[in-house]
């Protein structure tokens, strides 16, 4: 867990993105094309994020974890309508998201959804516990990522001359992510109760995440990139093979300092391999608490309490 004393807690959050525009980091079309595509996956992944972590309440026995777990609902559902309003921003811009929207609602509420596989015939009770156990995992994998990425955003400069607004709105969102990073992986342990089966079925889950996220990524952000018809770039770019879209987004990431690059998210998928892991490694609360303690979408609503007190 992070803290015994620490609440999670959801945050109110207001962003206006009526002055942003689609390429929000400066002169690198194709890094705000992949941050873009992660707001067409966040929505879907973070309410199955929040409906799993439901089904798991009944069976934890440790109440400071289950406070924690009620914490990251809360938190994840803020964050997926945030995102919604992105995918409204991008309407507005002449984007058609409708497929992207159709694969992330079939990878989660349909392919991980409570019949296996979307498959009717797998849904029994045999197979249940462990399909929750296994949607849990994934989860626990994927918050792995999200609390790594969440770090770097926290100490990185590079978006310090992107959009204010969509800047922001990651920099919350990840922050966030860096509280909570233990969540997930702390009730995937709680579960499982045999430790030996804890860290294989960890390391099963994690061959799969890795190049799946990857692949997502790069899926959904050539989707945006076809539709940048204004950029030759971007137009020459998605002509070229999938392999090449990632290289070339690897070396752009490299140079710019605007993402991760592959390279980091790969070492950080070399400690999760460790029996010694544990994601309080992986951030510093302190600096996330620090952030959105001078967000402007958290700051928003706190002002607006404060003036509706005083007046």
């Amino acid at each position: 867990m992070i803290l015994e004393s620490h609440q999670i807690k959801a945050r109110k959050v207001h962003f206006d993105f009526s002055e942003s525009s689609v390429c929000w980091m400066k002169n690198d079309p194709l890094c705000s094309h992949v941050a873009n595509g992660i707001n067409m996956l966040l929505p879907a992944g973070e309410f199955w994020f929040c409906r799993v972590f439901n089904k798991t309440l009944p069976l934890i026995t440790d109440e400071k974890l289950k406070e924690d777990v009620i914490g990251f609902i809360r938190q994840e559902a803020t964050h997926a309508r945030a995102h919604e309003n992105v995918q409204d921003f991008l309407r507005e811009n002449g984007y058609d998201v409708q497929d992207q929207l159709n694969h992330a609602h079939f990878l989660f509420n349909i392919l991980l959804g409570d019949k296996p596989l979307g498959l009717p015939i797998l849904r029994n009770k045999a197979l249940e516990e462990y399909w929750l156990l296994f949607r849990v995992g994934i989860i626990a994998a994927i918050e792995h990522f999200t609390g790594t990425i969440g770090q770097w955003t926290l100490e990185s400069k590079s978006w310090d001359s992107a959009d204010p607004a969509m800047a922001d709105l990651f920099r919350w969102h990840l922050a966030e992510e860096v509280e909570h990073r233990c969540v997930a992986y702390d009730l995937f342990e709680h579960l499982v109760k045999n430790k030996f089966g804890f860290y294989l079925s960890r390391q099963a889950i994690m061959m799969v995440i890795f190049p799946l996220f990857i692949y997502l990524l790069a899926d959904f952000a050539r989707g945006l990139a076809t539709q940048d018809l204004e950029n030759e770039k971007m137009q020459k770019l998605i002509r070229q093979s999938f392999f090449n879209f990632i290289l070339e987004f690897e070396k752009t990431a490299t140079q710019t300092d605007h993402l991760p690059t592959i390279k980091y998210l790969w070492k950080a998928t070399l400690r999760w391999v460790s029996p010694k892991f544990n994601p309080v490694d992986e951030g510093n609360t302190e600096q996330a608490l620090a952030y959105m303690a001078q967000s402007p979408a958290v700051k928003f609503f706190e002002q607006q309490d404060h003036r509706s007190k005083v007046s």
